[in-house]
């Protein structure tokens, strides 16, 4: 046999390459972001993933024209569209952005609009979301954010969290998933509170929705 040529040998290597390149996009699993505020969140699971073999934000939506997390994921070279309440509801709106992405999973960060059973059924047990209190305390209509963070001190709690959970047709009565706490003092103010909760979230929601993309690969 003659001798093979360098170049040859670099063209193997450069497609061996490129092949598992592919196949590693590929096999990656499809996250679909709702938020409907500044996208703190959001992004940190984008930036979480960005540095993952196992998953990649593929879409991020939401119901506020002007939200935040919309330029801040376009930002990140990601799909980002705005829609509104009969978009939401319709068979040829949302539904059919998010099944043109092919999701793996849905995650509902800082969404506060109730999900449609449109959705949910057409995905089961693949929409999560976080919610800043150790339910089922503190949930429910009207519970987000502040809202929350102040029930919690008017009540003198002396430990508040987060709560993932699986999503279904009421608020926040879905299957948990997984719950971290904070200790709270008696000179706790909002502000202080939802910063103890941010860290819980930023630390511990990218993590959770690893392990459920891990549960998958093993089914």
């Amino acid at each position: 046999m003659g001798e093979v040529k360098p170049y040859y040998l670099t063209f193997v290597i450069y497609f061996i390459l490129l092949l598992e390149n592919l196949i590693i996009i590929l096999m990656k699993k499809r996250l679909v972001i709702f938020a409907s505020g500044s996208g703190t969140n959001t992004e940190n699971i984008i930036k979480y993933f960005k540095k993952s073999n196992l998953g990649e934000v593929v879409l991020v939506l939401s119901n506020k024209k002007d939200a935040k997390v919309l330029e801040k994921s376009r930002k990140h070279n990601i799909k980002a569209v705005h829609f509104n309440r009969e978009e939401l509801f319709s068979e040829r709106g949302v539904v059919k952005t998010i099944q043109e992405s092919q999701p793996d999973l849905i995650i509902l960060a800082g969404f506060l609009w109730k999900f449609p059973e449109l959705i949910l059924k057409k995905y089961p047990n693949k929409v999560i979301n976080i919610h800043p209190a150790l339910l089922p305390k503190y949930g429910g209509k009207g519970m987000y954010g502040t809202y929350v963070h102040e029930a919690i001190i008017a009540n003198k709690e002396p430990e508040t969290g987060i709560t993932i959970h699986y999503v279904n047709e009421n608020y926040d009565e879905g299957a948990v998933i997984f719950q971290e706490k904070t200790s709270l003092s008696a000179q706790e103010t909002p502000k202080t509170v939802a910063e103890k909760v941010h860290a819980l979230e930023y630390e511990h929601f990218p993590k959770v929705i690893e392990q459920l993309l891990m549960a998958q690969e093993t089914k």
